[in-house]
């Protein structure tokens, strides 16, 4: 890790262990520009890279033709109005109306720390360095401090903006990015992450054409439908080969990615927030944090890639004292009940999974105000004692009686149109004055930019928590932002609100995991429509997607999978026909997909078949044996169903390469044809390695039908069979042992 300038040839140069990000300066009008980035190269002077030698030249020799040096010169963060027309990073209006600027350099600072950014999520650590460029426009006063920082132990590199109006006058921020990069079209592909509810993270692949390609979010959130994430990756480009270029946005509302490919064959990446529903008054004297984009560099394929951004988020991301903790194995009530509970049916579940090794109950929604449906109480968050008996410390303590841990559901964000809270406060949900709100899942938004309803919200969550001995809360967000209108804003400040909301959310977790250092917080979105960096930063896990059916997990976990580590991936083992989908699958194969993340259950444990029942124990066993190796290792694809539709296949490796846990899940069965032949990864080529299969039935693990040790080398590069499974939907794990 170092940072360095070299002022002879104006370059500035920022390695990794195996990487290099080099940025250079022209001579005046000095501007910055892009010249690198890639793997780690020992020389510096890599400016020749900028073409200023060619037609048109710098401005300084040749400014008649400026126009043509603005839309060719890689800019290193573009901006709005003089001549660059790939996309812009930057677009300001000043008092009196215009959108123009102009940034040169004005000078650089060197920092052994990563700073933190005021109230937004960010990664931290502190073997850091961080560079600092000052740029300015003099004629309108406005600022950019652009900073890069990087980690002693992290290929990873940390982008962010701050602007800061000079100025004596107000403007007005309508795009501001967190990156931007150019670099030669090479031939590369556009990878993303696309989906819906149900069905989010799915893996798109596809060639990079001219024009304008991109993603985006205008919902409010990171959303079901687009993930703050793009990737570029070379035509060769897989799991173990090829250059990858991931960019992914620590943020979790509105964001807009894109790559722009021009007239030469240049590329323009892109990621900040959606400028959509952005605009940001910014008074004189005043600054403003952009959120923080990660940059990787990988010359080993997407996997390369994914363990990069694995590694980081659990080494300078995730804060929660769980990280390095097993979680409870939980149970959840929506599957099993839905609103139809009370207090006994919970005693009953908990006293029959407490038989079965499950060591928490998650009381899900339904048990607050005069819920009893969806339409109804949403702010109301007073225990409901006509369900709840005798009130909530009562059940809790009788849950807890049972060896198990208690957890809760709230869904803070959002307010019923029929609940008390909007009947004494209408004005607290967001909406245009004069106009009926559109209604998602019968329920509004409240206006979280304000601070005496985040004070509310905190204190009736706060009451609910001391009231009882509660351990895990699941914070839900069940619709998007529409009807954009605060009765707390002024008409020019209108356009802060969505940014401000996010803030908003922010400020609460972060009051509460300060208030309850040791409670366990999974946050959730409908499912997985807030699964982001962000939301990260403030829990370790994040309830992945709500539809729990095996075989659609294998999709969403696999997209999930290509850049958070498998610890934050809230996944249960849920009934079947599955409440989604109504497919069926063996309760066993349930267990293999669902231990590829948190591993918990989403059923009623007192009415599933006996044999599923009697298998709960030996999945709980199961996950003790295989956590730390899941949690903490190394991940690998090996085959994807999504692309084979066949099978899916992934391994996790120890970090000292001494075992590895392999699953394979046979999701077609087909007649007449061999055994599948895979290759492993990430093992020690020198080591040599027994190979176990674990018998679900009995727990324990036995002897695989190869018998013999063979070394890593000959596991990667000959590859083992997998013996054959005869039916549909059939898995196994294969434990790889050093000897």
């Amino acid at each position: 890790m170092s940072i360095a300038y070299f002022q002879k040839e104006k370059v500035f140069k920022i390695d990794t262990e195996h990487t290099s990000y080099i940025i250079g300066l022209t001579d005046k009008p000095a501007y910055v520009g892009h010249v690198y980035y890639g793997a780690r190269v020992e020389d510096h002077d890599l400016s020749y890279l900028l073409r200023t030698s060619e037609m048109p030249f710098v401005p300084s020799q040749n400014n008649r033709d400026k126009l043509l040096f603005m839309d060719t010169y890689p800019m290193e963060y573009p901006v709005h109005g003089t001549g660059d027309f790939r996309g812009d990073a930057l677009k300001v209006r000043t008092e009196g109306g215009h959108e123009v600027l102009d940034l040169h350099f004005v000078s650089y600072e060197i920092l052994n720390e990563k700073p933190k950014l005021k109230g937004l999520p960010a990664t931290f650590g502190k073997e850091a360095q961080t560079l600092k460029i000052l740029l300015e426009d003099k004629i309108c006063g406005v600022q950019a401090e652009l900073c890069y920082s990087v980690f002693a132990d992290s290929d990873a590199l940390m982008r962010s903006v701050r602007i800061i109006n000079k100025s004596k006058t107000p403007v007005w921020l309508e795009r501001v990015l967190s990156a931007s990069f150019d670099m030669d079209d090479t031939g590369f592909d556009l990878v993303t992450l696309h989906g819906a509810w149900a069905r989010e993270r799915h893996i798109s692949r596809n060639p990079v054409n001219y024009g304008f390609q991109g993603l985006s979010s205008y919902r409010g959130e990171s959303s079901h439908q687009h993930h703050p994430f793009l990737a570029l990756a070379e035509k060769c480009a897989d799991q173990t080969k090829g250059e990858v270029y991931g960019v992914h946005f620590v943020y979790s509302g509105n964001f807009c990615g894109s790559v722009y490919k021009n007239q030469f064959d240049q590329l323009r990446v892109t990621m900040g927030i959606g400028e959509e529903n952005f605009c940001w008054k910014l008074e004189a004297g005043e600054d403003f944090q952009a959120p923080e984009v990660v940059l990787t560099y990988s010359a080993e394929g997407l996997g390369g890639m994914s363990r990069i951004y694995h590694d980081l988020y659990r080494q300078h991301l995730i804060r929660s004292p769980y990280l390095k903790k097993k979680r409870p194995i939980l149970i959840n009530n929506w599957e099993a009940t839905y609103f139809d509970f009370d207090e006994k049916k919970l005693l009953a579940i908990a006293k029959e999974a407490s038989k079965c090794g499950i060591e928490m109950l998650v009381m899900d929604d339904g048990w607050f105000g005069s819920r009893n449906d969806d339409t109804t109480a949403l702010g109301d968050w007073f225990v409901n004692e006509k369900k709840i008996r005798g009130g909530l410390k009562k059940l809790v303590d009788a849950v807890n009686a049972e060896g198990m841990k208690f957890g809760i559901w709230f869904e803070p964000e959002m307010i019923s149109p029929d609940s008390d809270l909007y009947r004494a406060h209408p004005d607290w949900a967001i909406a245009v004055p004069g106009r009926t709100a559109v209604k998602g899942r019968d329920q509004y938004v409240l206006d979280l930019s304000r601070k005496e309803i985040r004070d509310y919200v905190f204190e009736r969550v706060s009451a609910i928590l001391d009231s009882a001995n509660i351990e895990y809360v699941k914070w839900d967000m069940n619709r998007q932002l529409t009807d954009l209108g605060s009765y707390d804003l002024p008409a020019d400040r209108q356009g802060e609100l969505s940014h401000r909301y996010v803030l908003g959310v922010y400020e609460l977790q972060e009051r509460l995991i300060r208030r309850y250092p040791k409670l366990l917080l999974e946050n959730c979105s409908g499912g997985g429509a807030r699964f982001d960096p962000g939301m990260l930063y403030y829990s370790p896990q994040i309830w992945c997607s709500d539809d729990t059916d095996a075989i659609e997990r294998l999709m969403i976990q696999e997209g999930t999978a290509l850049i958070y580590p498998l610890s934050t991936m809230g996944a249960h083992v849920s009934d079947c026909p599955n409440h989604a989908v109504g497919r069926v699958t063996p309760f066993e194969t349930r267990g293999y997909v669902a231990l590829a993340g948190t591993f918990g259950y989403e059923l009623d444990v007192t009415r599933i078949p006996a044999a599923d029942r009697a298998m709960i124990p030996k999945q709980v066993e199961m996950y003790h044996k295989y956590h730390n190796l899941v949690a903490d290792g190394d991940y690998y694809r090996i085959a994807s169903y999504s692309e084979n539709h066949i099978y899916d296949c992934y391994m996790t490796v120890k970090k000292d390469k001494s075992e590895a846990l392999l699953t394979y899940i046979q999701v077609m069965a087909q007649p007449q044809v061999h055994t599948k032949k895979i290759r492993l990864q990430g093992l020690d080529p020198e080591k040599r390695y027994k190979i176990k299969r674990f018998n679900i039935e009995t727990g324990k693990e036995e002897p695989y039908s190869i018998k013999q040790a063979l070394s890593g080398d000959t596991l990667m590069r000959a590859g083992i069979l997998i013996d054959k499974t005869w039916g549909d939907f059939k898995g196994m794990l294969l434990h790889i042992v050093e000897v």
